[in-house]
């Protein structure tokens, strides 16, 4: 079979080189279409262009290896494209998407967590508490809360940050009775 004058074959190894190089710049450049496939996910390019890429590849080889009708062949290739492209796209992308974790955090992020103090804390004066996190241990200057002193070991309640410094209270964990 000829499509435009050129063996079907040869079409399929071009859409397939030109659809990988496609899929090369678009994980080069994915940021400037970042917003493109937002709201139908079918129309993401890294969909659309994987499943180009899977007709092309399958179609060629088909054509390669079987002696199937080209009609056939190209049916075949769009229906496995189409289950490899849903397969693709459930189970690495949308996971991928998911799953985006920034290590960055704000000191305001970290009010309302527990921390341990380990310089105490005197009364009208400063000490140190390290907090325990997804970015390791972060170690902070800490006041009293109503300026109480709090002992070194305890823990301690992150209620505000004021202009650097962690307000913390002496933690009391809630226990059923």
């Amino acid at each position: 079979m000829e499509l435009f004058g050129i063996p079907i074959v040869q079409v399929y190894l071009f859409t397939l080189i030109i659809a990988g190089i496609a899929t090369l710049l678009y994980v080069f450049l994915s940021d400037l279409a970042d917003g493109i496939g937002e709201g139908i996910p079918f129309l993401d390019p890294a969909v659309i262009l994987a499943y180009i890429t899977f007709v092309a590849a399958i179609g060629y080889i088909a054509e390669l290896v079987t002696a199937w009708n080209s009609w056939l062949i190209l049916g075949v290739a769009l229906a496995v494209a189409f289950i490899l492209d849903l397969l693709l796209y459930f189970f690495i992308l949308l996971p991928l998407k998911s799953a985006e974790v920034s290590l960055a955090y704000t000191d305001e992020s970290l009010a309302g967590q527990v921390a341990k103090v380990i310089v105490p804390v005197p009364v009208d004066g400063f000490g140190e508490i390290v907090i325990e996190s997804v970015n390791g241990i972060l170690s902070k200057r800490a006041s009293g809360y109503e300026n109480t002193a709090i002992e070194y070991g305890k823990e301690v309640l992150i209620i505000e940050v004021r202009n650097g410094t962690f307000i913390v209270k002496e933690y009391e964990p809630f226990r059923f009775k």
